[in-house]
């Protein structure tokens, strides 16, 4: 890890077989099954979408250990996973657990835990009327958030590939309404979140950093802005907060096609506000790309109705890749608030464009970009 930067990847950990998608989807179904059945919708449109390393099994530790070793020769330190934990049990956390956690050469980077708490919808693939279909809300008992903590700080807090701030173990919260909605009001949760601390404390960890997710704008289904989000911030103690991808705060303004530099520009405006109104760190995002497509029945129109139907991001070149990560760079030098410290979405987000895994058209070329930029 850079003495001066640390790059963080959004992993999206849906590429091994899980028992709750084989149960909906069918006997050893992964998403790869929706990137093997993209299909240009318009024209111009890039699909579908081929890995230069196959299919690959991201439980497996061998395999797993083949990506470990091209985030690190390229300049990535840390794996934020998309983690999920439901009132019934957690779910596709095999890629972590089995995978990452298994890799001979794990030690070569680090790993932390985004909550995804967000609701769970059928949208893989998505027919158009039926987005509606719930699998898991994100909402949970309280009890259930102290079953989470437990796992947390004994499975994954104590790895020696865990990523520290200050020695705090990292953990990120995605959905803030939901957050609060479990809990059932701002107090609870504040509360809720000062005995994990304290958890972490007996223990024998020196705290714990919570960070929280911001959107300008909703994406998935079922999500909701909470009222006074700066005050929010505040009010429930978190000690930085994050973007996970450009599209959050806008940016997709054109059918069917939106550009990139636009989309960035529109990005560092947000950047630029939001590090005004809420005096906290804060780790700036670059996203890849855009293109969700591949989540919508193929057969169906594409006729950009809302998430997964959206515009998708166009001129996303690596070389306008490395050009958005020379600017963040910039900007994270001019910056006297914290670390430098940045995401970028993401290593793996195939089914929704934005990945940095090799394909068969761009090689290595955007995790070329990253070493070039930051290595």
């Amino acid at each position: 890890m850079s003495s001066d930067y640390t790059v963080c990847c959004y992993y999206f950990p849906n590429y091994h077989v899980d028992p709750r998608n084989e149960k909906v989807h069918g006997k050893g179904w992964s998403e790869w099954e929706l990137v093997k059945r993209g299909e240009p919708r318009l024209t111009g449109h890039q699909q579908p979408k081929v890995p230069f390393w196959g299919y690959t099994d991201e439980s497996d530790p061998a395999q797993m250990a083949q990506k470990i070793a091209a985030a690190a020769d390229h300049a990535v330190d840390v794996f934020l996973y998309d983690w999920y934990y439901y009132d019934d049990g957690p779910f596709i956390e095999r890629g972590l657990e089995k995978g990452f956690l298994g890799a001979p050469n794990n030690s070569r980077m680090k790993f932390a835990l985004m909550w995804a708490n967000h609701d769970w919808y059928n949208i893989h693939p998505a027919k158009l009327r039926e987005r509606n279909n719930l699998l898991y809300p994100g909402r949970i008992k309280p009890e259930t958030f102290k079953v989470i903590t437990a796992h947390c700080i004994n499975t994954y807090f104590k790895h020696p590939s865990y990523w520290l701030i200050e020695g705090r173990p990292y953990f990120s919260v995605y959905d803030l309404q939901k957050m609060i909605e479990s809990f059932g009001s701002v107090e609870a949760t504040r509360e809720a979140f000062e005995a994990f601390r304290s958890d972490c404390r007996r223990a024998g960890l020196p705290g714990l950093h919570i960070n929280c997710v911001l959107w300008g704008q909703t994406i998935l289904p079922g999500e909701k802005i909470p009222a006074n989000p700066v005050e929010l911030v505040r009010k429930l103690g978190f000690d930085s907060f994050t973007s996970y991808v450009w599209v959050h705060h806008g940016g997709l303004s054109k059918v069917p096609f939106s550009d990139y530099d636009a989309c960035r520009d529109n990005y560092f405006a947000y950047w630029d506000r939001i590090v005004k109104e809420i005096p906290l760190p804060y780790y700036p995002n670059v996203t890849m790309g855009w293109d969700p497509s591949a989540r919508v029945v193929q057969s169906e129109m594409y006729d950009f109705s809302g998430y997964p139907c959206t515009p998708i991001l166009t001129g996303n070149t690596p070389e306008r890749f490395k050009e958005a990560l020379r600017l963040t760079r910039e900007r994270l030098d001019a910056s006297v608030r914290g670390p430098k410290i940045m995401s970028i979405n993401a290593w793996n987000e195939w089914t929704e464009g934005s990945y940095l895994e090799p394909d068969m058209i761009n090689g290595m070329s955007y995790l070329e970009a990253i070493k070039a930029v930051f290595g």
